[in-house]
């Protein structure tokens, strides 16, 4: 149940935003000015695992579910990464929303390092909205000052991800 909400809400954000043609806005901490920050686009595509995690009692009268997240990104990030998720769905059809953060470990354009991104998604009667960002100062090692923002999309059962980010020099 919680995989079909979240990988609906996923596809149609996504294509929501394509047709809207606004792509979201990134910030950057204020002790890295502009001319020292390179801005980038990475692509490539991934597989998710999602475990189910035991209810606490009553639980389910609220109607929230728990899951742990798994996934591993090929293309222009190498990573594998893991996190956890809270999704609920409410009693009128179309209406549910999910938080999460995993942390990703791997390489970014070459570069090796950590950073961990959040999660926010929402479906109103129908109406996606999906966020998925870098948590400010999360960034490690080569990817220390990361930010950015990410855009999933699934086709015919497979996981693409666009990633526009900006990092520091050097």
């Amino acid at each position: 149940m919680w995989r079909h909400f979240i990988q609906g809400s996923i596809m149609a954000s996504t294509l929501g935003t394509a047709v809207a043609g606004k792509p979201a806005a990134t910030t950057l901490s204020n002790a890295i000015s502009e001319d020292t920050v390179m801005t980038r686009h990475a692509q490539g595509e991934f597989e998710v695992k999602l475990a189910p995690q035991g209810a606490m009692p009553g639980i389910e009268a609220a109607r929230l579910g728990r899951q742990t997240i798994g996934k591993t990104f090929r293309g222009d990030l190498e990573a594998t990464s893991l996190g956890e998720m809270l999704a609920v769905m409410t009693e009128v059809r179309g209406s549910a929303g999910y938080v999460a953060m995993e942390r990703v470990d791997g390489r970014l354009h070459g570069r090796r390092g950590s950073f961990v991104l959040q999660h926010f998604a929402f479906m109103d009667r129908g109406q996606p909205e999906l966020s998925v960002r870098v948590v400010p100062d999360s960034g490690t090692d080569e990817l220390a000052g990361l930010s950015g923002q990410m855009t999933i999309r699934i086709e015919e059962g497979r996981h693409f991800y666009g990633f526009d980010y900006r990092l520091p020099e050097g």
